[in-house]
C-alpha cells in the first residue's frame, strides 16, 4: 500500500513538473511570438535612385519616406536585379532569379522560350521558398497588397506561395484607373483578391490607392492578435503609364519647366548637402551626360508635364505609406515594426529620348485614356548620379535607394556605404523573425541562399562584404568583387570599374587590366552556368585584345 502511494505521489509530481515545464515553455513561446517585430517590406516600381528627397530629389514631395530615412538607415550601395520580375523573384526568395525559374520575365515574353522547371519558366519553382512561406511556419500572419509578377496562373499566385491574404495585380504594369484598357492586343491584366480574380469598379478606382486601402484593411484585421505580421507592399508606382489623380498633378504644375539639366545640378547639390557620396566628385557626372541637353527639346511644356505626372505618382505612393503608418500607430505597433523600402530597378528610358505615347489619341498626359512614358531624358535625372537605366547592370539600372526603419533597434539616423543586395532580404528577415531558412520545404529540396543577414548593419556594425555579386538579364551582365565591378551590355565587351575611386563608373579600366578582366570573366562564366543563364549561342564577345565565343 505504502509503495503504491509512493508511486502515485511520484507520478503526480512528475506530471506536475511536466505541466509546469510545458506551461513555462508555452508562456515563453507566446511572449517570444508577441515580441518578435512586425515587418513591412515596401517595393516601388521603376523609381530612380534620386527620386526621394532623402536621396536628392528637390521637387518631388516624399515627406513620409524621407521621415523614415532621416530617423533610420539609408544605404548608398544597395542593389536590385535590374528589372521587375527578376528583382521580385530574388526579393521574395533570397536566390538569384534564374534559380527561381524567373531568369527572364513571365513566360509569355521570355527569350529564350521557357522550359518547364527551367530557369526561364516565368514563375517560381518549388526548389525555392518565399519569405511568406518561411515566416508563416513560425507563426507570422502573411499579407500582401500590390504587384506580384512572378507567376500569372494558379498555382503560382501569392496565396499559393505562403500568403494568408492577398490583393493586387498579378500581372505587370497596367492602366491605373481601368486595367481593361490596354494598348497591347490580346494582353489581359489580372488582378486578384485572395484566391479569386478581381474586377475593379469602373468608377473611383486608382491602383495606388487600392493597394494602400487593402493593405490597411489587412492590418485592421490583425488588430488584437498576439502573433506578428509580415506585409509585402508592392506598389506599381511610378511605372508607366503616366497616370495620376488631378489633385496630385496640380501640385507640380511648372515645377519641372526649367528642364532636367538644371534639375540634375539641383539634385547633385542636395546629395552633397546630405553627405550621400562623401569622397566622390558628384559634379563629374555632368560632363558625361552633356549629350542630353534640355535646350534641344522642342516641346518643352509637354515634356515637363510628363515629369509632373511622374512626380504625382510617387507623391500618391508616399501618401499611402503615410496612411499605413497611421494605422500602425492606431494598433500600437509603430515602435516594434521593421519597415524596409526599395525600388525594383532604376528608372526606365522606355520610348527613347522623349518617351512613348502608345495611346496616340490626343489625351493629355496623366489622363486615364493616355498611355505614356517620360523617356530617357527624365530617366537620366531620376537615376542621378549614376549612368544607364533599367535593365542594364550599370548602377543606374541596379542601385536602389534602400531605407531601413526600426525604432526599437535603429536608434539614430545613419547613412551606410556598406553594400547590400536584394538576395540579402530573405536571410535578414529570417534573422529578424527568428526563423530558419530551410533546406527542405513541402518535401522539396530548397536551393541554399547566397544572401547574408543585414541585421549587423542595422545595429551599426561592420559586416563582411559578399565575395561576389552577380547579375544577368537579357544578355546584359555584371559582377562585383569587392570594389571592382565588371559590367557589359548585350554583345558588348566587358568594362571594369573601381568603385572605391570611381563610384559613378566613368573610367573604364578594362584595357589596362586585361588579366583582371579575364579572371573575373571566368568566375562569371562559372556562376552563369551554375544558375542556368542562357548563354546566347552564336554570340561573340570581344574582350580587350582577344575574341571569345560563347
Amino acid at each position: 500500500m505504502w509503495n503504491r502511494q509512493v508511486v502515485y505521489v511520484g507520478t503526480a509530481l512528475v506530471l506536475a513538473i511536466i505541466i509546469a515545464v510545458t506551461f513555462y515553455h508555452s508562456s515563453c513561446g507566446s511572449k517570444d511570438k508577441a515580441n518578435r517585430p512586425n515587418i513591412i517590406l515596401i517595393l516601388a516600381d521603376d523609381m530612380g535612385f534620386s527620386d526621394l528627397g532623402s536621396y536628392g530629389a528637390t521637387r518631388i514631395r516624399t515627406p513620409v519616406l524621407d521621415s523614415l530615412a532621416y530617423h533610420g538607415l539609408r544605404f548608398t550601395q544597395f542593389y536590385n536585379g535590374a528589372k521587375c520580375c527578376p528583382t521580385r523573384a530574388s526579393l521574395i526568395t533570397g536566390l538569384y532569379p534564374h534559380q527561381t525559374g524567373v531568369g527572364g520575365m513571365v513566360a509569355a515574353h521570355d527569350i529564350p522560350p521557357p522550359v518547364p522547371n527551367g530557369p526561364y519558366q516565368g514563375y517560381l519553382n518549388r526548389n525555392c521558398v518565399t519569405i511568406a512561406e518561411v515566416l508563416r511556419e513560425t507563426g507570422y500572419s502573411t499579407l500582401m497588397a500590390g504587384k506580384w509578377h512572378v507567376g500569372e496562373n494558379r498555382p503560382h499566385w501569392p496565396t499559393d506561395r505562403g500568403f494568408d491574404k492577398y490583393f493586387g495585380l498579378i500581372s505587370g504594369a497596367a492602366n491605373y484607373f481601368d486595367i481593361t484598357k490596354t494598348v497591347w492586343k490580346g494582353v489581359k491584366r489580372k488582378m486578384a483578391f485572395n484566391d479569386s480574380l478581381y474586377t475593379p469598379p469602373k468608377e473611383g478606382f486608382y491602383m495606388t490607392d487600392a493597394i494602400t486601402d487593402y493593405a490597411i484593411r489587412f492590418l485592421e484585421e490583425e488588430t488584437g492578435k498576439r502573433n506578428p505580421f509580415f506585409l509585402y507592399l508592392s506598389y506599381t508606382a511610378p511605372h508607366s503609364p503616366l497616370q495620376a489623380l488631378e489633385s496630385d498633378i496640380n501640385k507640380y504644375e511648372g515645377q519641372f519647366d526649367i528642364g532636367w539639366d538644371r534639375l540634375k545640378r539641383e539634385r547633385l547639390g542636395r546629395m552633397q548637402e546630405l553627405g550621400l557620396f562623401e569622397g566622390h566628385d558628384l559634379f563629374s557626372v555632368l560632363e558625361r551626360d552633356a549629350a542630353l541637353l534640355w535646350d534641344n527639346v522642342e516641346n518643352k511644356r509637354d515634356m515637363a508635364s510628363k515629369m509632373e505626372v511622374y512626380a504625382a505618382q510617387i507623391d500618391r505612393m508616399d501618401q499611402g505609406i503615410g496612411r499605413i503608418l497611421t494605422q500602425l500607430n492606431k494598433m500600437g505597433k509603430d515602435k516594434n515594426t521593421l519597415i524596409l523600402f526599395l525600388s525594383d530597378n532604376g528608372a526606365s528610358p522606355a520610348g527613347g529620348y522623349s518617351g512613348f505615347d502608345f495611346g496616340q489619341n490626343g489625351y493629355q498626359c496623366g489622363h486615364e485614356d493616355s498611355y505614356m512614358s517620360y523617356g530617357q531624358g527624365w530617366a537620366n535625372l531620376s537615376n542621378t548620379p549614376f549612368r544607364s537605366y533599367k535593365g542594364h547592370m550599370y548602377d543606374g539600372g541596379i542601385c536602389t535607394p534602400f531605407i531601413a526603419y526600426w525604432p526599437s533597434e535603429i536608434k539614430a539616423a545613419q547613412i551606410t556605404q556598406q553594400p547590400g543586395y536584394v538576395v540579402d532580404i530573405m536571410k535578414t528577415l529570417c534573422d529578424v523573425g527568428r526563423a530558419t531558412y530551410p533546406s527542405e520545404f513541402a518535401d522539396n529540396p530548397i536551393t541554399p541562399t547566397p544572401g547574408r543577414s543585414l541585421l549587423p548593419i542595422f545595429r551599426g556594425e561592420e559586416l563582411k562584404e559578399p565575395e561576389f555579386m552577380f547579375w544577368e538579364h537579357g544578355g546584359n551582365r555584371g559582377l562585383r568583387h569587392g570594389n571592382l565591378k565588371l559590367v557589359g551590355d548585350f554583345e558588348s565587351p566587358w568594362e571594369l570599374y573601381d568603385l572605391s575611386k570611381d563610384r559613378f563608373e566613368t573610367h573604364d579600366l578594362a584595357i589596362s587590366n586585361h588579366d583582371q578582366v579575364s579572371r573575373l570573366d571566368t568566375i562569371y562564366e562559372s556562376w552563369a552556368r551554375k544558375v542556368g543563364v542562357y548563354l546566347y549561342p552564336n554570340r561573340d564577345f570581344i574582350y580587350r585584345g582577344q575574341s571569345k565565343a560563347r
